[in-house]
């Protein structure tokens, strides 16, 4: 079990890796290893996460998600396997704990009558402004 919020624990079985050959520099080793790691994750349908954070976690993700509501994460920032699926690991919780936060209702507000004042204001400065750089006209 990874234990992402005190009320959100996903199973390992949920998880899929699959492992890759890292693109990049690193030598001999670079073209022998799979040390890139794809970490797959069904947020779709997962019974881990309630409705919400579902919902919230397809639209973080964004890209990253499939058609089917397959979270794609790939890891191929270290040199070890084991530390890239650690780091993959890290993001999907991060990922899933950012989705977990709901978002702050937006409050309605109106401008207040000092700040209407300033801005007509200053656009009347700024009319002035362009006006007066224009050549006079002829009669």
């Amino acid at each position: 079990m990874i234990k992402i919020t005190r009320t959100i624990a996903i199973d390992e079985n949920e998880l899929e890796e699959r492992f890759f050959r890292s693109s990049g520099p690193g030598g001999q080793h670079a073209n022998r290893a799979a040390t890139a790691v794809q970490l797959r994750f069904d947020a779709a349908h997962s019974p881990a996460l309630p409705d919400d954070v579902r919902w919230r976690l397809i639209d973080l993700a964004g890209t990253q998600v499939t058609d089917e509501g397959m979270l794609v994460i790939e890891a191929q920032r270290f040199r070890s396997q084991r530390r890239n699926r650690r780091d993959a690991r890290r993001r999907l919780a991060a990922l899933i704990r950012q989705a977990a936060k709901k978002p702050k209702q937006r409050r309605k507000t109106k401008p207040t009558r000092a700040s209407k004042e300033r801005r007509l204001r200053d656009k009347r400065r700024r009319s002035e402004k362009k006006r007066l750089r224009k050549p006079p006209r002829k009669w």
